[in-house]
C-alpha cells in the first residue's frame, strides 16, 4: 500500500520509515514546514510549572538557552509522544493525548493562583488560558515556532494522485489536512485525492477532508498506533 504522508519534517521522515517496516510505499509530502521564532522572549512573570501541546514546542525548548533556568519546574505534555520529545532533564508528565485531558491534568495538579508558562507554536489547538481561567491558574505564553503552509504540491504527488497511485493518507493535524485540501485544488488533482481513503487523528482533523467529499476514516484515539491499526483493518 501507498500511503501519502502529510505532516512536517522531521516526523513525516519517521512516519515513512515506520510504514516502510510495515511493508508499505511512503510518499513524504509535508504540508507545514516549522520555523524557529528567533526573537521570542520569555515572559517576565515567574511560572511555577511548563506546559507542551505539541512535539515541535518540546524541540524548540530544548534548542533554547532558557532551558537551563526551566529545567527544576514541573513538567506536564498532552500526550507521551510530546512528553518522549521533552529536552534533556525534563520529568515530564504525561496527560492523555488532547487539549482537554491535559487542562484536567493540570487543574488536579496545580493549585489556585499557580502560574504556567505554556511552551507553543503561533497556531495552537487548545487555549490552556481560557480552560484554566476558572480554577485561577494563570497562563502565559512562551511562542518559540511557526509553521508555514507548503506553497505547492510536488510533482511527484501530483503525477503520483493523477496515476491512481496512492491508496491511503495519514492526517495528523487540523492544518496539514486543510492545506493538503487547497494544494490539491490548486494542482487540479481534488477528483483524484477524492479516490484516496484519508486515515485521521481525529473528527475535527477530518473536518476539512471531509467537506472537500474526501472519503476519511478517524482512528481510535489520537496517536500513531491508531492511525497503523486503520491500514489493517
Amino acid at each position: 500500500m501507498r500511503v501519502l504522508v502529510t505532516r512536517p519534517q522531521p516526523d513525516a521522515d519517521a512516519t515513512a520509515a515506520r510504514l516502510a517496516a510495515a511493508g508499505h510505499e511512503a510518499l513524504v509530502e509535508p504540508m507545514l514546514i516549522i520555523e524557529a521564532i528567533r526573537g521570542a522572549r520569555l515572559p517576565e512573570a515567574r511560572p511555577d510549572a511548563l506546559a507542551l501541546t505539541s512535539v515541535n514546542g518540546a524541540r524548540a525548548l530544548g534548542a533554547r538557552a532558557e532551558w537551563t533556568a526551566l529545567k527544576h519546574l514541573p513538567l506536564y505534555t498532552v500526550g507521551w509522544r510530546t512528553a518522549q520529545a521533552a529536552p534533556e532533564g525534563a520529568a515530564p508528565q504525561a496527560a492523555g493525548g488532547d487539549g482537554a485531558a491535559l487542562a484536567a491534568l493540570l487543574r488536579a495538579r496545580l493549585p489556585r493562583g499557580a502560574r504556567l508558562l505554556h511552551v507553543c507554536g503561533e497556531d495552537r489547538a487548545v487555549d490552556l488560558g481560557a480552560a484554566l481561567a476558572a480554577d485561577g491558574i494563570a497562563v502565559d505564553l512562551f511562542t518559540l515556532y511557526r509553521a508555514v503552509p507548503a506553497p505547492a504540491l510536488s510533482g511527484a504527488a501530483i503525477a503520483a494522485a493523477r496515476r491512481g497511485q496512492i491508496d491511503a493518507a495519514f492526517h495528523f493535524s487540523p492544518r496539514t489536512a486543510a492545506t493538503l485540501v487547497a494544494r490539491a485544488a490548486e494542482a487540479g488533482i481534488s477528483p483524484a485525492l477524492g479516490r484516496v481513503t484519508h486515515l485521521c487523528f481525529s473528527p475535527k482533523v477530518a473536518a476539512p477532508l471531509a467537506a472537500a467529499g474526501w472519503p476519511v476514516r478517524i482512528a481510535a484515539a489520537p496517536n500513531e498506533n491508531a492511525l497503523f491499526a486503520l491500514l489493517s483493518a
